[in-house]
């Protein structure tokens, strides 16, 4: 199954398995479907109890799986390395305006998962793949002109609260102690951010200086060449308040779904990293970390889109 041509709506792709069961994939540029199971790449096999139908999205390089979830229709993209899901989510992305049809819009995907999931490398390597891909796919290039940058990435992290801010609450101690909470993030700001981007196409966004441990305003420039921003953050699809209306901006809705243990061990080696000690690392993921990727976990059901890590 070819990936490599585009559509410019999306088209759906029906899988029927019996006259009372049928799942109803919304694909993105993917010719045709295959219906069916397919067996699990990798060395093993393991079973998928809530899954019932599989489309193998034949990529130029390699296959790469995306599974329909009986309950929910959710794509799962999987495959044996985060490469191949890379290059395909890039290409699931590459806007219409690469055929020339459109060339003021603007296409933000909301990449949500747990701390330690992979988001920011994910983002990161998938808005590089897009800049890439795009201007082969554009008809409004002359190869001998350097095309423009057309993804970028907006992180949340830049929307903690100060620390300033921390040290004004009620209890200053456990406010910092619960940093990264979603009641330690300035929710308002990021929607009102996203809001001006949607409505006027450019606009400044804070960064996050992790070494001074505050947000660094106005470091991030997004004007009218990008055609495609990757906002990544934990808590994009949570329903509570203005996060869920910070929901509603976004076209697309990402998962990345990580065994919970895992995704702490590399948190725990990312405190460690920092300069804490071993002790101290394991007590803020127990106290802080842990509870917030639970709370993540349950905001998954709102994506249209799972993503499974794979081991970096």
């Amino acid at each position: 199954m070819d990936v490599s041509s585009f559509s410019t709506s999306p088209r759906r792709c029906c899988l029927p398995s019996s006259a009372v069961d049928m799942v109803v994939l919304k694909k993105h540029g993917v010719s045709q479907c295959y219906q069916g199971s397919v067996p699990m790449l990798g060395n093993k096999s393991r079973p998928q109890p809530s899954l019932n139908q599989s489309l193998l999205l034949r990529h130029k390089k390699y296959p790469v799986q995306v599974l329909c979830s009986q309950k929910k229709d959710i794509p799962i993209v999987e495959a044996r390395t985060m490469d191949e899901i890379y290059d395909t989510l890039a290409e699931r992305v590459v806007p219409t305006a690469a055929s020339g049809t459109n060339t003021s819009a603007i296409h933000i995907v909301g990449l949500a998962g747990p701390p330690g999931a992979g988001k920011t490398t994910i983002a990161s390597e998938v808005a590089k793949r897009v800049n890439k891909l795009w201007p082969q796919k554009s008809c409004a290039f002359d190869s001998q002109v350097q095309p423009p940058q057309i993804a970028v990435v907006l992180p949340m992290d830049g929307f903690h609260l100060y620390r300033h801010q921390l040290d004004s609450m009620e209890d200053p101690k456990e406010a910092h102690a619960r940093r990264g909470a979603p009641w330690t993030f300035n929710p308002e700001l990021f929607l009102k951010c996203l809001k001006r981007l949607r409505e006027q196409g450019s606009v400044y966004a804070p960064s996050f200086d992790h070494g001074v441990g505050d947000p660094v305003e106005d470091d991030i420039f997004i004007n009218v060449q990008h055609k495609v921003v990757i906002v990544e953050g934990n808590y994009l699809l949570l329903e509570d308040g203005t996060w869920k209306e910070i929901a509603s901006m976004l076209d697309e809705k990402w998962f990345v779904d990580v065994d919970i243990d895992i995704a702490m061990e590399r948190v725990l080696k990312r405190h460690i990293s920092t300069g804490n000690t071993p002790e101290f690392a394991k007590q803020r993921i127990e106290y802080n970390d842990r509870p917030n990727a639970e709370l993540i976990f349950k905001s998954k059901k709102k994506a249209d889109l799972i993503i499974k890590s794979v081991a970096l």
